[in-house]
Parts: structure tokens; sequence; C-alpha cells
């Protein structure tokens, strides 16, 4: 995704569990050490299994592709 590759887990319950550690540890990201970076970061693990959740990730895919692709002349 946006121009990096990252290796997941072969076992899909280990990504799902990463995944929704990530996203729940994100939501006490006002607390020290943990941060609202980790829900994006959770979604994006949990994409690779959830038709909905991947649907949202390709979306936002194409559009960041959009906006970096400079305007025709």
């Amino acid at each position: 995704m946006f121009g990096r590759a990252f290796r997941m887990p072969r076992s899909r319950a280990l990504r799902v569990a990463i995944g929704v550690l990530l996203t729940f540890l994100g939501l006490l990201g006002f607390l020290p050490v943990l941060g609202f970076w980790m829900i994006p970061l959770g979604l994006l693990v949990l994409s690779y299994e959830f038709a909905t959740v991947r649907r949202l990730r390709r979306r936002s895919v194409v559009w960041w592709e959009r906006r970096r692709r400079p305007p025709p002349r």
C-alpha cells in the first residue's frame, strides 16, 4: 500500500488478532506509548480478511494515487 510492501503472518487467526489488537489499543491513544496511529494500521491488517474493510482500503489507495498524479496538460 502506498508504494510499500509488508509481510503478513500466514495464520488467518493471527492476522485477525493483530488487527483487532492494534485497533483496540489505538482507541486508547490518549495514553502514553499508545497512539491513534494504531487504528489505521489495525484496519489495514483487518482489510486482508474482511471485504468491507478491504473496499475502504482500495478506495483510499485509488484516491491517493489520483491525488499524486500530476494534472493533464
